[in-house]
């Protein structure tokens, strides 16, 4: 491919907006190329959680300046947050500690809704918090099926076409895989649900960090992503589409508001991280253009997926060159692809081609990264797992390079 990257200026310009990647190991530059587990963080995103720290640190519903501030804040992050989803408003946005603690307390809110021999469809690909939450639900009697993994990444649709139906209540789908990159086909999982009267709830975490998102063109009754995973800091965010959550029975106090989009908001949020989070939509429009929040955005994640996708295609055509290596998931002829790559080296264990490339200071994690049921269908959690490697938007080709040089050392050893 032509490696020319200076089309992305406006990208490789902005590393300098990251104060860690100044950081070095024995001697070397930090290559964070961990970024499917969580991304750095900009100084804008910082500022703004310290800048909270330093001027409005107050609990909420107060008559005084700095609780009014924080109620405010919160409000606006609501607001911010819908135009990143391309919601219609902040109503439909709930904040909480991560996603996987919203999915189980959604999960026991929709539980209320359903009766014995009831059915939820779950994913061989997903990973664990789209999945641990509904398995917990077959001790109320509910039946839990799973959509097949094919062998090459892919879910198997003619699988979920033959087990969705009259009893499915709900199908709980990933938008992107964080083990393999795949972008599942979620126009097809609203086309079945929307068939059979069920609902659909989307993992958008992996997705978000890399791709433009539109609620309204996907029509999800549920979508929840991660502010950490784009550049923030840990708050899980929970879209539900208008009235849905209000029909809902949630855990609450009874002090809680019983209204969307707070009643599955429990105990006091992170105040000053929901600062981090509205910091960093902002951060990430900065890289686009338009007339308004919407429109930046939409054009900044373009963008942002176009560079991760080149830097992506350079990764998967070395890797492949590697004697002794083996990627999984599909390959790179796809612009939806997520940027993200699993191997495996030929005589190694996952965790020893992850330590030694740590301590050659190129973050890359190894192991199953809780989608374990995938590893365990693609026969290689005995085997340890695989090394993943992902594409943010402060990596670059030279990190890639570096990544490389180290496997094909590895690979001779």
């Amino acid at each position: 491919m032509n490696r020319d990257m200076s089309r992305y200026s406006n990208i490789l310009n902005r590393r300098r907006d990251f104060p860690s990647l100044r950081r070095t190991h024995n001697g070397q530059p930090i290559a964070y190329l961990d970024g499917p587990a969580g991304t750095q963080m900009p100084q804008q995103v910082i500022d703004a959680i310290s800048g909270y720290y330093a001027a409005s640190n107050a609990n909420t519903h107060g008559l005084f300046v700095t609780s009014q501030e924080t109620d405010a804040l919160i409000d606006e992050t609501r607001d911010i947050v819908a135009q990143f989803l391309g919601a219609s408003s902040g109503e439909t946005i709930s904040f909480g500690a991560n996603m996987t603690t919203l999915t189980f307390s959604l999960s026991k809110a929709i539980a209320r809704t359903l009766r014995e021999g009831d059915e939820i469809l779950i994913t061989q690909l997903d990973h664990e918090a789209n999945r641990g939450p509904w398995l917990t639900l077959r001790e109320r009697g509910i039946a839990i099926n799973e959509v097949a993994l094919k062998p090459n990444g892919m879910l198997d649709y003619d699988d979920l076409r033959a087990k969705i139906g009259k009893r499915t209540r709900l199908l709980a789908i990933g938008l992107a895989s964080n083990l393999l990159g795949t972008v599942n086909n979620v126009a097809l999982a609203r086309q079945l649900t929307s068939k059979v009267g069920a609902l659909l709830l989307c993992d958008a975490v992996h997705y978000a960090p890399h791709f433009p998102i539109d609620v309204k063109a996907l029509d999800p009754d549920f979508l929840l992503c991660s502010a950490y995973k784009f550049y923030g800091p840990h708050v899980g965010i929970l879209y539900s589409k208008e009235g849905l959550l209000d029909r809902l029975e949630t855990d609450r106090l009874r002090t809680q508001d019983h209204e969307a989009p707070y009643k599955i908001e429990t105990g006091t949020l992170n105040h000053a991280a929901i600062a981090g989070v509205n910091a960093s939509i902002e951060y990430i429009a900065s890289f686009g253009t338009g007339t308004n929040i919407r429109d930046k955005i939409v054009n900044a994640m373009q963008l942002i997926a176009e560079y991760e996708h080149a830097v992506g295609c350079r990764l998967y055509d070395g890797l492949r060159a590697i004697p002794g290596v083996t990627m999984y998931g599909m390959n790179f002829d796809r612009p939806d692809r997520a940027p993200t790559i699993s191997f495996t080296l030929e005589g190694k264990n996952a965790g020893e081609v992850s330590g030694i490339l740590g301590n050659k200071g190129i973050c890359t994690w190894n192991g199953h990264f809780y989608a374990i049921r995938a590893i365990e269908v693609l026969g290689l959690l005995d085997r340890g797992g695989v090394t993943r490697a992902g594409i943010s938007l402060y990596n670059t080709i030279e990190e890639i390079e570096r990544l490389l040089a180290e496997l094909r050392l590895i690979s001779m050893s």
